[in-house]
């Protein structure tokens, strides 16, 4: 039996890129002083400025609002916000460069502690700060994903799930009955040759149903 995919509809290619899975909030004292740091999921410029204006109201009495924002298909912008010169607003925005992630606002309060960092020291805990907050968040990959369902025999239950994992997958949800029903989101790109796999690993006799495809965010495990 060859394998099975039916397609009922299509949905154009667009390009895949990461965002923050959600938004965050973290912090953490260094050498007295407070670091505040914040990550939001933000899909404009404006909404970053929205953001950043939010937390300069919210903490006027803060040392330093510093923010860093990288828009997919947008700008990319930062600032020391009086800190010294590229200690604080690119270490902040070179984590989001690090991992690689788009349409995201990272703002790092600090409320000074009295005791000064010097140059690495302020790096280190803007970067920092920015880092622990987006691991809080973690990241998702917004493509073009394909659902498809699986009904299945309990004892391909186990493998399949690791295969769809494999293949950049997920399993968005499962059902118990007679068989197994996995519902699973896999890349567009991975369709055919998990489609050809899942064929291989059961002789043929669990098929590969496509009942739709979207572009959106994932959550995925780095």
């Amino acid at each position: 039996m060859a394998h099975t995919v039916r397609r009922y509809r299509e949905v154009s290619m667009m390009e895949a890129y990461k965002v923050p899975a959600m938004d965050s909030e973290t912090e953490f004292i260094e050498k007295k002083s407070r670091f505040i740091g914040r990550i939001w999921v933000t899909e404009t410029e404006d909404e970053a400025l929205e953001h950043i204006k939010a937390m300069r109201q919210q903490h006027w009495d803060a040392t330093h609002n510093v923010w860093a924002y990288i828009i997919h298909g947008g700008p990319t912008r930062f600032t020391d916000d009086g800190e010294p010169q590229g200690t604080a607003g690119m270490p902040v925005l070179e984590v989001l460069r690090g991992a690689g992630v788009e349409n995201v606002c990272c703002v790092v309060t600090r409320y000074f502690g009295g005791t000064l960092l010097g140059t690495g020291g302020l790096v280190r805990a803007y970067g920092k700060a920015a880092r622990d907050a987006l691991n809080e968040a973690g990241i998702s990959r917004k493509q073009l994903w394909k659902r498809l369902d699986l009904i299945l025999p309990y004892s391909f239950y186990e493998r399949l799930r690791q295969e769809t994992e494999r293949f950049g997958g997920v399993v968005a949800d499962t059902e118990y009955g007679a068989d197994v029903c996995l519902h699973i989101l896999l890349p567009a790109d991975r369709t055919d040759d998990f489609a050809a796999r899942v064929t291989d690993l059961t002789r043929g006799s669990v098929a590969c149903i496509e009942v739709g495809g979207e572009f959106r965010a994932v959550e995925i495990t780095e």
